[in-house]
């Protein structure tokens, strides 16, 4: 840990790493030349075995084809989404879009059709890069239905087609880029209710993902299981690119299956692990049942939500190993902060840990956004060259999110102790946060509006063993017959996608308001965990 002795909550930057401004492509040729027979990335598929391989010298040629295939397409610049779960082929595409100069914009495969044209909309995308088939669904009806009224979409590739992926090799040219360049647009629902794009240089990615790996202890040539989804920040850029800065094997989950997991833990002996608390609860399920051995893990990288005492003690039974936390948001590249693998199991359970290396974290006064004193509540705030270029086509998001000194405010409410640790409190932007994954109410509000039957709106969450938090849709009804549960969800199913649909579907007659005459979110959350709308549920 770094020992500082803090007199308010603003942590300066700490240069424990090295730091060194870096493109993707500079690094994977580094890579390369280095380590070039050394596994770099392994497919881990559904029966729990390997599939396909490369070594960092046969990523470097993969890569490069597939950028130069991209560069006979697209000129520099332009952006191209990619919509598909976790295979090789996205990787290949994100070295390869780096190395062709363009921006890649990530699509959640379990995005409607409506969901995919906004995000192609709004980025500006001329090219979707996509799988036929995940998880036993099709997408290329998604993908016409939502391409179809986008004239800019010039191609639509799918990315298991190697001679229509790589066509154009032979007369494509790879171009030089710079570190600040931006590499990928990520998108991230706001308050607003609609999704904001994060527009994500490559020096940000890089630095603070090796700055990850650092913090946990990962070394050169030890092999990372990542079940992360790649269209997440988690996966595409630290479990990615934190593996290709430091020369590891990273282990690409394609479908997260704790016993297929298990299954190459034991067989493989990787050293390090990665996952949101509910992958790791069903992981550390299947190991006892299985009765396997899974003390090569030496390291655990965990995000999305604090890690509870009881995982922490599972971690270190199965696995001889602390889970650790890394806290962060898209907008930051996205570390921010990160336990120590020495960390006290309180630490460790009731912290966010320290900021990672290269830049500053304060806690800001919410009413005039000066730094707190020791302990005191305030926002969580970040600076540094890690932070967003801002987000795509909106001044006004960007505005907000950073402020005129290059702050990035975070909507998330904590504290930070003299030692520098951080812990989280509350959220400014009401963030839910089910099994990692972060969920918007006003998103979900502005799609169940829409409904005729809902005069008014709002969403809350709330508890939940398994997966921290679930979505409760809190509605007072228009005049007429109230909706079913079933067609309240065949509604918002045609919207959004399955994990924003709420769990639980409540009618109100009356809200919870504040002084100003808003919806106490909060306090229906509350409420609701009190057992006080058992007899209003639909």
């Amino acid at each position: 840990m770094y020992k500082v002795q803090l007199e308010e909550s603003y942590f300066p930057a700490q240069a424990d790493t090295l730091y060194r401004e870096m493109t993707i492509g500079q690094v994977l040729r580094e890579q390369a030349e280095k380590l070039g027979d050394q596994k770099a990335l392994r497919e881990l598929l559904d029966s729990g075995e390997i599939g396909r391989e490369w070594t960092f010298s046969e990523l470097l040629a993969d890569a490069e084809k597939v950028g130069r295939a991209l560069a006979s397409r697209h000129k520099a610049g332009a952006r191209i989404g990619i919509f598909a779960s976790n295979c090789p082929e996205w990787v290949l595409i994100e070295y390869g879009a780096a190395l062709a100069g363009l921006t890649l914009v990530t699509i959640n495969p379990s995005f409607t059709p409506r969901e995919v044209k906004f995000v192609l909309e709004q980025s500006g995308a001329e090219a979707i890069y996509y799988l036929p088939f995940v998880r036993g669904s099709e997408l290329k009806p998604i993908v016409d239905a939502a391409c179809d009224e986008i004239p800019a979409i010039k191609h639509r590739i799918a990315i298991d087609d190697p001679d229509t992926m790589l066509a154009g090799q032979n007369t494509g040219e790879l171009r030089e880029t710079e570190p600040f360049d931006i590499v990928q647009i990520q998108y991230t629902s706001g308050t607003t209710g609609f999704p904001k794009g994060v527009l994500l240089h490559q020096q940000g990615l890089l630095q603070s993902n090796f700055d990850v790996f650092k913090r946990i202890g990962v070394e050169q040539g030890e092999s990372f299981v990542c079940p992360f989804p790649l269209f997440h920040t988690a996966g595409g850029a630290v479990s990615v690119l934190g593996s290709l800065t430091v020369g590891v094997t990273l282990i690409l989950v394609s479908n997260f299956d704790p016993a297929a997991i298990v299954k190459a833990i034991e067989r493989e002996r990787p050293q390090v692990l990665g996952g949101v608390a509910t992958m790791y609860v069903a992981i550390i399920e299947a190991a006892r049942s299985m009765g396997a051995d899974c003390t090569s893990i030496r390291r655990n990288v965990s995000g999305g939500a604090l890690v509870a005492p009881e995982l922490v003690r599972a971690g270190r039974e199965v696995f001889g190993a602390p889970i650790l936390i890394v806290y962060g948001q898209t907008e930051s590249s996205p570390g921010i902060t990160h336990t120590w693998p020495t960390d006290s199991e309180e630490d460790l359970t009731q912290t966010i840990g320290q900021p990672l290396a290269h830049m500053e974290v304060s806690i800001r006064d919410t009413n005039d956004n000066s730094v707190c004193p020791i302990d005191a509540q305030g926002e969580i705030c970040v600076r540094g060259y890690h932070v967003m270029k801002g987000y795509n086509n909106n001044p006004e998001a960007t505005a907000e999110a950073v402020d005129p000194d290059g702050w990035l405010h975070t909507g998330d409410l904590g504290t930070m102790d003299a030692r520098g640790y951080v812990k989280i409190t509350g959220r400014v932007k009401e963030m839910i946060i089910r099994g990692g994954e972060n969920l918007f109410p006003a998103e979900i509000e502005a799609a169940m509006l829409e409904h005729p039957m809902v005069a008014e709106v709002a969403v809350a969450g709330v508890a939940d063993e398994k997966w921290g938090e679930l979505v409760a849709c809190f509605m007072r009804a228009a005049e007429g017959e109230k909706p079913s549960v079933d067609e309240l969800r065949a509604f918002i199913r045609e919207r959004l996608s399955p994990q924003k649909t709420p769990a639980y579907w409540v009618w109100v007659t009356e809200w919870p308001m504040t002084g100003s005459g808003k919806i106490q979110k909060f306090e229906l959350g509350k409420a609701f965990e009190r057992g006080e709308f058992e007899d209003q549920m639909a």
